[in-house]
């Protein structure tokens, strides 16, 4: 399989957090858009069988990884050991992938000390109408929903691993091109989540001398796997979803939850790690668990990879 880099200018408010299984999602709805529901049928069949078409990440902030799901006794200590402060460092530039994990916190950016700055949350008001008289009725309801707004000149990238003798590289291209345009996740037909394609290049994910270790850049499975439980630390991350495009009209649009280990999940597996590995985890659903309205229905817990090399156990 081939990894992808996709660099991405974001032109509006965001109403969805564009991490990988949204983003793949999404992808789907748009390869059957595009290319027909039969194709998408063939690119998923064996999905769930550890043959994924593709496998997306988290749309990152460009140059940048995000910081592993590690214990803080895991990473060298800042001078003065201000614990406040190395919670906010979550993003490591890309040309410090070499040093030691243990000294990484070091070289970790706050969201404030990214080009362009991080996602900012903003609530957005909104008002329940009957659309029966194009007004609020009698039951005045305000509230407000979440949107992220990116700064000027904010760049984010995002790393898919394809299987190009399923999905051409021209296809996978044009379907980038066309959730850009057409907007992304929540309220797209009202404006949101459009962004630009600046570049979608062949890329090579980093892999540090001595990798023990996988680090995700997107939510995972890893239920049911053979881990070093010792070794691995992740944080839980329960995925509520609902069915976009055309699946919300196919009945119930809302999905089973599926319990995930979000991105920057460490995870050790047993035995060695396998060379030339791009991507772990596996695919759920596919047999009507996930979905009553559309039986079909799969969920990415698959997620790109970076190899490191965990600190030994005291801290080197």
């Amino acid at each position: 399989m081939l990894t992808f880099t996709a660099r991405i200018t974001p032109l509006s408010a965001f109403g969805t957090p564009p991490k990988g299984d949204t983003l793949f999602g999404q992808l789907c709805w748009t390869l059957r858009n595009r290319l027909g529901e039969t194709r998408l049928d063939q690119l998923l069949d064996g999905y769930t069988a550890g043959r994924p078409f593709a496998v997306v990440s988290d749309a990152l902030p460009a140059g940048h990884l995000p910081r592993p799901a590690l214990p803080g006794h895991c990473f060298n200590p800042l001078p003065g050991d201000d614990r406040k402060a190395a919670k906010r460092r979550t993003w490591l530039p890309i040309e410090h992938i070499d040093t030691p994990v243990a000294d990484w916190l070091h070289h970790c950016r706050t969201d404030s000390e990214l080009p362009g700055g991080a996602a900012q949350q903003h609530p957005h008001p909104h008002n329940a109408i009957d659309r029966r008289t194009g007004t609020t009725g009698e039951a005045f309801a305000p509230y407000t929903m979440a949107r992220l707004w990116y700064g000027q000149g904010c760049a984010l990238e995002i790393y898919i691993v394809l299987d190009d003798t399923r999905l051409s590289v021209s296809e996978l291209e044009r379907a980038l091109c066309d959730i850009g345009e057409l907007g992304f996740g929540r309220d797209a037909s009202i404006g949101l989540g459009r962004f630009r394609l600046d570049a979608f290049t062949p890329a090579e994910l980093p892999m540090q001398r001595g990798a023990d270790a996988w680090m995700t850049l997107a939510p995972c499975a890893p239920q049911g796997l053979d881990w070093d439980a010792t070794r691995c630390h992740y944080t839980v991350f329960t995925r509520f979803g609902r069915h976009g495009d055309l699946g919300v009209h196919q009945g119930n649009p809302f999905k089973t939850p599926v319990v995930l280990a979000n991105t920057g999940a460490v995870l050790t597996p047993r035995p060695a790690m396998a060379v030339g590995v791009s991507f772990t985890g596996q695919g759920l659903g596919g047999d009507s668990t996930l979905s009553k309205a559309i039986a079909q229905t799969v969920h990415q817990g698959y997620a790109p990879v970076v190899g490191i090399k965990l600190p030994d156990r005291d801290g080197r």
